[in-house]
């Protein structure tokens, strides 16, 4: 938006330029009136130098000397409403001169005052149109006076007293009613012009006006009265997925759902003259992504300080929501990190001999006895504690995962080649898979871990038997997407929250880790987990991992590091039906 002072040096440029049009435009003028005089006072279409009017050279050179100081004027002078003036009222005189020297009251050039009134109009201000008019007249009147009393020699016809007041009288009525309309004319041309300015004024500032709110990097919605939305900023495009002309007309509760009651209670403190409260809610983007969002409901009035709708703005928490959950989790893990050296030395030694005593005191007791069962008992609690602890290592101290080609298809296959032999495995159990020859750079024992958990998982949830579908397909910038889907009992909101929570499972003989291992490893692939389950229907979970791998500034490079999530939104997306 141009400063103050770029307007003011765009405004006196115009003015200039208009200015040196009207100093060209009376030069042109006068060339034609002596030329017209000319031929007029040699009676003659070829007129010579020997017939030329004697008394039109001082004319000519008056003329064409206040044109040059008018230029110089012009490029010197800083106030030029009062050099117009002076050239309106030097043009009276040199007209009235001139109607004096071609007859006075009979002078064809009388109409020269109706002109320079006319013209007058667009550049004067009303009242300064009709004090040139007011002179114009008044110079009429004195030349007419004095010819006609003899004062100064008169170069016309002689007119009776009567004639001579007849002539001078329509004149004057002439030239009054003329500096009226042109006063008129200089009103609607300065209110058209001030008019036009404040358009532009106008929109320059709806611009500015528009600029700031597209910068502003929180979300700002208007709507109107009835709820339907008028403005999208770029902000709010961003967080929400959703472009202006996608939302535009369309009920605020398609975006934000059914937020009626916060709105209610927004109003309410407005009107008790209280600040708005803000409220946070789930929003679903297009690509089926749950962003939490803080919002405040305001209402926009107008002018005249009437209600006009609704403004809505809001930022995306789940960052912060995030930051807070990597806060926790780097806790969590900080301490994990500390005990697990010293956990699978104090308990690993220990058990490792207990086991080996158990197993030779098993080969030296019957087979069928009590003692026997018992003994099985504890081999198989035994190898239970040592998978927690192995767990419990891997969760504590990931293994630095090795990038490399790897066939992801083929990851799945053998996945569930070691799955059907699982005893987690019943008759009624169905497989479908839907994939297709896929490469990427990745881990693959990572890769067929997180594989492994999420099927075992979706088995699990379908004990009495069901179908577990995978299916493998390419996503927009260079992304593959694999879905686990089961028909099992499904989730509740709170545990779908708590799915990759360490120690959180609550399926019995479970150890809790293995999908928080799976959440690590997703992450540390740059992918994303999402997860969308219904009670009594099934739990479908998406892992998008990027084709290529690329390093970043926050991949971790320690234990405490690794353990740290960045941002739920791209990893953990909960997504209620």
């Amino acid at each position: 938006m141009p400063s103050l002072d770029e307007k003011a040096a765009a405004a006196n440029s115009v003015l200039v330029q208009r200015i040196q049009t009207l100093i060209i435009g009376r030069l042109v003028v006068l060339f034609l009136l002596l030329a017209t005089i000319w031929f007029w006072s040699s009676g003659t279409l070829r007129p010579s130098l020997e017939n030329f009017p004697q008394w039109l050279l001082p004319v000519f050179v008056i003329a064409v000397g206040l044109t040059i100081v008018y230029f110089f004027l012009v490029r010197l002078s800083e106030n030029f409403s009062w050099q117009v003036r002076l050239q309106f009222f030097l043009d009276a005189l040199l007209i009235t001169w001139l109607v004096w020297r071609t007859g006075d009251l009979t002078s064809p050039y009388v109409t020269l005052f109706i002109v320079l009134i006319s013209v007058a109009s667009f550049y004067l201000r009303p009242m300064a149109t009709l004090f040139i008019g007011g002179v114009c007249t008044l110079l009429l009147v004195v030349i007419s006076l004095l010819t006609h009393n003899g004062f100064i020699t008169s170069f016309g016809q002689g007119q009776t007293y009567d004639k001579a007041v007849q002539i001078v009288g329509f004149n004057v009525v002439a030239l009054l009613v003329v500096g009226l309309l042109a006063s008129r004319l200089s009103d609607r041309h300065a209110s058209g012009a001030q008019l036009e300015e404040t358009v532009k004024s106008l929109a320059s500032l709806r611009a500015l006006h528009e600029r700031i709110v597209e910068s502003i990097r929180s979300g700002v919605v208007t709507t109107d009265l009835d709820d339907n939305i008028y403005t999208f900023n770029a902000a709010a495009t961003e967080i929400t997925g959703l472009r202006l002309d996608q939302v535009q007309g369309r009920p605020i509760s398609e975006v934000f759902g059914n937020i009626r009651e916060q709105i209610d209670l927004s109003l309410a403190a407005a009107g008790e003259g209280e600040q708005p409260p803000r409220f946070e809610a789930d929003l679903m983007t297009p690509d089926d992504f749950a962003v939490r969002i803080g919002f405040s409901v305001a209402l926009l009035f107008s002018e005249a300080n009437e209600a006009t709708g609704l403004i809505i703005t809001f930022q995306d928490l789940t960052e912060i929501r995030s930051m807070e959950e990597s806060v926790r989790r780097k806790d969590r893990l900080a301490a994990v990190g500390r005990v697990a050296a010293g956990l699978a030395h104090e308990i690993r030694n220990p058990l490792g001999a207990m086991r080996g005593a158990i197993q030779v005191l098993d080969s030296n007791t019957p087979a069928n006895s009590t003692q026997a069962g018992l003994m099985d008992i504890i081999l198989k609690e035994s190898d239970r504690l040592n998978t927690i602890i192995t767990n419990f290592l891997s969760y504590a101290r990931p293994a630095a995962a090795e990038f490399a080609d790897m066939d992801v298809t083929q990851a799945v296959r053998e996945t569930f080649t070691l799955l059907k032999h699982s005893p987690d495995v019943r008759e009624n159990h169905v497989f479908e898979a839907d994939l297709i020859p896929t490469v990427i750079s990745a881990d693959a024992t990572q890769l067929k871990q997180i594989f492994w958990n999420l099927a075992r998982n979706a088995l699990q949830a379908m004990p009495s038997g069901g179908t577990l579908r995978v299916a493998l397909q390419n996503m927009p910038n260079n992304r593959i997407r694999i879905t686990f889907e089961d028909t099992g009992a499904g989730m509740s909101q709170d545990q779908v929250e708590q799915l990759f929570e360490p120690f959180s499972n609550s399926r019995s003989g479970g150890t809790g880790l293995g999908l928080s291992i799976v959440y690590q490893i997703v992450k540390d692939h740059n992918g994303v987990i999402n997860v969308r389950s219904i009670e009594g229907q099934g739990t479908t979970i998406t892992v998008d991992l990027p084709r290529e791998h690329r390093r970043t500034a926050a991949e971790p490079l320690s234990i405490h590091e690794s353990t740290a999530p960045t941002r739920l939104k791209e990893f953990l997306n909960v997504a209620p039906d």
